[in-house]
């Protein structure tokens, strides 16, 4: 019976073609702009890396001055570590990888007299960043940590600045000049760009991966200022090796911990390591230490903005005035039909059978306003991308996404003909035979 319902339902749709297109048109834009902005709320929200954000961990320590906490909310604890505190876990190396890590900017001195030099962000950082975060590798691989205890000039690229530098070709062996030291390529990273750059989102959670990496050691040695955020509660000493001292907090430190066990062991040392500094006279606050994984990072620093979530608001608000409009369409046209209903009911049509008849027809109205959606939705995405090229990686449509639309595009239509088709199913067919 289905299929026969479909049928009649084609028929009712082309013979009113105008109502129709009214009513996939209506469909298709609620449904594009709710899901243009859906799209880019689930993927700024999504796990980034979620085979193992469970067990990456961003080391936080409350450090600050005594008479005013970090942030007015008394359960956030500072973003970032001082250079006292990265080295020295880094020194104790209780965790399964771990790296401390900072963005600076380098002045690229290209070989190539036909590239001009130009500035370049970089990360400072050691060699277990690359394993901790699974970056890809086109070409060679990273530094192992041989090279961090010697402070080599080595780097890894990326992609675009190994087209830029090397047109795209296996460059390891080579050598680079940032700022006038030659650096070593020992590896150029495949095609990665993270939805969210999670493991730094202090200068803006949607900005792309920096261009090139560098040991943070050899960053430290040549005194590279961070080129990310710098924050201080008390000046600091002059020169670099005050700034080194001090309680200025900028470098990110992530930690990977495999076990359940491991983490507890590792929360235990954090609290024992402010403890000792404790007796030095540091972390003059109540003892505090957090390891939030991934996506508890990425709730805490409000990666998903609360402009985000009330344009998601505003546009499924639009849908719904849509709806209401198919609602009408869908009204006016069955109870147009009410004479062919009526005759239907007399030659022995049940209602649930009429009923089922005409939901099939709004059914067919939601599949064609999804597949119309869908690709208006493709295309406010481009203007997205176009017009803010932050959300370059969250302006995309992925399968879930498309599911989600086509769903989403027969739900609505099937609400919005429920009232319509119930109407029409409680015509008197007496009443209508006898006006014909």
């Amino acid at each position: 019976m289905f299929g026969y319902y479909l049928t009649l339902g084609l028929r009712s749709l082309r013979r009113h073609s105008v109502l129709t297109a009214l009513m996939v048109f209506g469909i298709a834009l609620g449904i594009a702009a709710s899901m243009t902005s859906l799209t880019v709320f689930y993927l700024m929200g999504s796990d980034p890396i979620p085979w193992k954000s469970d067990r990456l961990h961003v080391v936080q320590l409350d450090n600050w001055d005594i008479n005013e906490g970090f942030d007015p909310n008394p359960d956030i604890l500072p973003d970032a570590l001082t250079y006292l505190d990265a080295t020295a876990l880094m020194a104790a190396s209780k965790a399964d990888k771990q790296a401390a890590m900072y963005k600076v900017v380098l002045p690229v001195q290209p070989d190539n007299p036909e590239v001009k030099p130009f500035l370049s962000l970089a990360r400072a950082t050691g060699s277990d960043f690359f394993g901790l975060f699974d970056t890809p590798f086109k070409y060679g691989s990273g530094w192992d940590k041989s090279v961090d205890e010697q402070h080599g000039r080595v780097t890894v690229l990326t992609q675009p600045i190994n087209e830029k530098l090397f047109g795209g070709a296996d460059s390891t062996g080579k050598r680079v000049k940032f700022d006038g030291i030659e650096y070593t390529v020992v590896g150029v990273l495949d095609t990665w760009r993270p939805r969210v750059k999670y493991y730094d989102v202090s200068n803006g959670a949607l900005n792309e991966p920096e261009e090139a990496f560098i040991p943070f050691t050899t960053a430290i040695e040549l005194q590279m200022g961070s080129a990310g955020n710098n924050n201080c509660f008390k000046n600091s000493e002059p020169g670099w090796e005050g700034y080194l001292r001090s309680d200025c907090i900028w470098i990110q430190f992530w930690a990977q911990l495999d076990t359940p066990a491991k983490l507890a062991d590792y929360k235990a040392f954090l609290d024992a390591y402010i403890g000792e500094q404790k007796k030095l006279g540091r972390f003059e606050r109540p003892l505090r230490s957090k390891l939030p994984n991934v996506t508890q990072w990425l709730e805490e620093q409000k990666v998903v903005s609360s402009d985000v979530e009330i344009q998601v608001g505003l546009s499924f608000a639009f849908l719904l005035v849509c709806l209401v409009n198919t609602v009408g369409l869908l009204l006016a046209k069955f109870m147009r039909k009410s004479g062919e209903i009526g005759l239907r009911r007399a030659l022995g049509a049940s209602r649930g059978q009429l009923f089922l008849q005409h939901l099939v027809e709004a059914g067919v109205v939601g599949v064609t306003g999804g597949l119309v959606g869908l690709l208006l939705t493709w295309l406010g995405l481009l203007g997205v991308r176009a017009l803010y090229s932050e959300f370059k990686a969250v302006a995309q449509l992925d399968w879930v996404m498309v599911a989600t639309t086509l769903v989403l595009s027969i739900v609505a239509a099937m609400l919005a003909g429920l009232f319509p088709t119930w109407r029409a199913c409680r015509v008197q067919p007496a009443a209508q035979l006898k006006t014909q």
